[in-house]
C-alpha cells in the first residue's frame, strides 16, 4: 500500500537445526505504533534483527522495501543510516560513561579531530529534553535506574534521525510509573511523524498504544490486525498467539492447605546502602503446607527485601525477628542454611542472578543440589544427566536436549530450567520472585501449573509479582505490604484489585 513506510515479504530464516521464521510477512503503515506478538520463540526479536541488519542480507530469504525502496542490508549500521534503528531488550549502554557520551558513542561530535564537548553536551541536553528526561548529560549512566536507561536509549535513536523505531519488550524491567512514561513518550513520537515497532507481552499496554498489530506462532505470521477496524480482544490475540482459546488463564486448582511450615515473627531488616533506613519493619507472615500465598507491594514496599532476608540474608543488615519451621525456631544466617532449612528462593533476575547461562540445562539443574550427586568429592555425571533429563521432561523444557545452552532457551523456558534447580534441593518452602516477568502468556500458563503442582505435593509456596491479577487467579491467600509494612492479609474470596491497592497504598502512622 501507498501509506506503507515498511514492507517484508517471505523471510525466511534457519539456523542450525531451527527454521526460525517461515515466510513471515509484515506490513507497517508510515506514522504508526505496530505491535508484534507471540510467545517466546516465536520469531518476533529474530524478525526484528532481521530488518535491522543484525542478521545481514544473504543469511535470510526474502525481500525488504523501506520508504518504497529495497534493501539489503550487510549491517546495523547500514540499517541506522536509513533511519531503522532497534533497542534491544538488555540495553546497549556503557555504565561508566556519561549519558552524553553515551548518546553519541560511535557518532562523536568533533572539531579538527577532538571531541567538542561543549556541543556534545548541549546537543545532548536538547534530546533529553526531547524524551522527557531530566538530567545532567555528564551523569554516568550507572547512577540512573533502568527506566531512565531506556529513555537515553530513545534519545540516543532519536540523535540518529530515526524514521523507524523498534522497541524489544521496552517495559520489561520498568516499573508501572516508569512504563506510563514510556508509552507517553511512544505516542509523542508518533504524533512527530516518527514510526514505531513494539514487541512486548503486555497486552494490556498493547492495547492501550497500538494502532495495528501482527501476530506470529512458531515463525509463521498469523494475523495481522487494525486496532480501529478490526474486532480485537485480548483473547483473540491469545488464541492467535497459542494456537488454543486460553479463555480461563488459570488453571483451575483445588488447594489442600495443611499445617503450618513457616512463621515468620517481627522481621526488620535495614538497608544496606542508606545507613539507618528500615526496608522492611516487624513482618509476620504465615505459610503453610499446599498453599499458595501472595505478596503485593508497589516499587519500594519492601517485597524482594523481605524474600531476600528470609532466604539466608542474602539481602540486609541490621536483621531482627524470628523464623519458625514447623513449629521450631530455627537460625538463618546464610543461603546454605536457608537450603539446609528447605527454604529455596528464586530470584526476580533470572539471566543475572538465577542462571549461568553460558553452561548448558545440565549444570544449572544441579547447581544447588550437587551434594546429593557427588561421592567422595566427585560428581556422578551419568546421575547428574538422568537427573537433568527428568526435569527436562517433566518441566516440558523446549530444548533437544540438556546439553543445550541455556542462554539460547527462550524466557519462559530458561524460568523453568531456574525452577528445576530449586525443586532439585527438595524444598519445604519455595519463594518466587516475579515467577512470570518477561515470559509470554502461554509459557506463563505452564509456569502456573507447575506451581500448582508444588503446593499439591504439600510445598508451602510465596508468589511475589507487580501483577494483581496474577495474584487474584493463582493464590490462595494474599499480603499486602506497604513501605516495609505487612498493611494486610486477604482470603482468595474476599480478594479484589481495589482492595488489596487501598493495603498496599495504605500510610504509615
Amino acid at each position: 500500500m501507498a501509506d506503507d513506510i515498511l514492507r517484508m515479504r517471505g523471510i525466511t530464516k534457519t539456523f542450525p537445526g531451527v527454521k526460525a521464521l517461515q515466510d513471515v510477512a509484515l506490513s507497517v503503515r508510515r506514522g504508526e505504533i505496530h505491535a508484534i506478538c507471540g510467545e517466546n520463540g516465536a520469531g518476533k526479536s529474530t524478525l526484528m534483527k532481521v530488518l535491522s541488519g543484525v542478521y545481514p542480507h544473504g543469511s535470510y530469504d526474502g525481500e525488504i522495501t523501506f520508504e518504497g525502496e529495497p534493501c539489503e542490508f550487510s549491517g546495523i549500521h547500514d540499517s541506522e543510516r536509513r533511519g531503522i534503528v532497534i533497542i534491544h531488550q538488555e540495553l546497549a549502554l556503557c555504565a561508566q560513561l556519561s549519558i552524553a557520551e553515551n548518546l553519541f558513542l560511535g557518532n562523536e561530535l568533533s572539531h579538527r579531530g577532538l571531541i567538542d564537548w561543549n556541543r556534545t553536551n548541549h546537543e545532548a541536553a536538547a534530546l533529553l529534553e526531547r524524551v522527557g528526561l531530566k538530567e545532567n548529560p555528564t551523569t554516568p549512566v550507572l547512577d540512573i535506574g533502568v527506566g531512565k536507561q531506556q529513555l537515553v536509549e530513545i534519545a540516543k535513536a532519536l540523535s540518529k534521525e530515526v524514521r523507524l523505531l523498534i522497541l524489544d519488550e521496552p517495559t520489561a524491567a520498568l516499573n508501572d510509573e516508569d512504563s506510563a512514561h514510556l508509552l507517553d513518550l511512544l505516542r509523542g513520537l508518533r504524533e512527530q511523524g516518527i514510526t514505531c515497532v513494539i514487541i512486548s507481552h503486555k497486552l494490556n499496554e498493547i492495547a492501550a498504544i497500538a494502532d495495528s498489530i501482527t501476530i506470529l506462532r512458531d515463525g509463521r505470521t498469523i494475523e495481522t490486525l487494525d486496532m480501529k477496524v478490526d474486532d480485537v480482544t485480548e483473547n483473540r490475540i491469545i488464541s492467535g498467539m497459542v494456537g488454543r482459546d486460553l479463555s480461563d488463564r488459570f488453571p483451575p486448582h483445588t488447594p489442600n492447605i495443611g499445617d503450618e511450615v513457616l512463621r515468620i515473627e517481627d522481621w526488620t531488616v535495614h538497608s544496606t546502602t542508606q545507613r539507618g533506613r528500615v526496608v522492611v519493619s516487624d513482618a509476620n507472615l504465615v505459610l503453610r503446607r499446599g498453599e499458595i500465598v501472595g505478596l503485593a507491594g508497589l516499587m519500594g514496599a519492601g517485597r524482594t527485601e523481605l524474600a531476600m532476608s528470609v532466604f539466608g540474608r542474602a539481602y540486609g543488615t541490621d536483621i531482627s525477628g524470628r523464623i519458625f519451621k514447623n513449629g521450631q525456631e530455627i537460625s538463618v544466617r546464610s543461603v546454605r542454611d536457608a537450603i539446609r532449612h528447605g527454604i529455596a528462593y528464586v530470584t526476580e533476575d533470572r539471566k543475572r542472578y538465577g542462571l549461568n547461562l553460558i553452561e548448558d540445562i545440565k549444570r544449572n539443574v544441579s547447581a544447588v543440589g550437587l551434594g546429593k550427586l557427588a561421592r567422595r568429592g566427585w560428581v556422578n555425571e551419568n546421575e547428574e544427566h538422568r537427573v537433568a533429563e527428568g526435569f527436562r521432561r517433566s518441566m516440558n523444557i523446549k530444548a533437544p536436549g540438556v546439553a543445550t545452552t541455556t542462554g539460547t532457551l527462550s524466557g519462559g523456558n530458561q524460568q523453568k530450567v531456574v525452577l528445576s534447580k530449586w525443586i532439585f534441593t527438595d524444598p519445604d518452602v519455595l519463594i518466587l520472585d516475579e515467577p512470570t516477568r518477561g515470559i509470554d502468556v502461554g509459557a506463563k500458563y505452564e509456569i502456573y501449573s507447575i506451581v500448582n503442582k508444588l503446593a499439591d505435593e504439600g510445598k508451602a509456596v510465596l508468589v511475589i509479582s507487580s501483577e494483581l491479577p496474577e495474584l487474584l487467579g493463582l493464590c490462595d491467600r494474599i499480603y499486602a505490604l506497604s513501605a516495609g509494612h505487612v498493611t494486610g492479609e486477604v482470603d482468595r474470596a474476599e480478594a479484589t484489585q481495589e482492595r488489596l491497592m487501598q493495603y498496599m497504598t495504605k500510610g504509615q502512622e
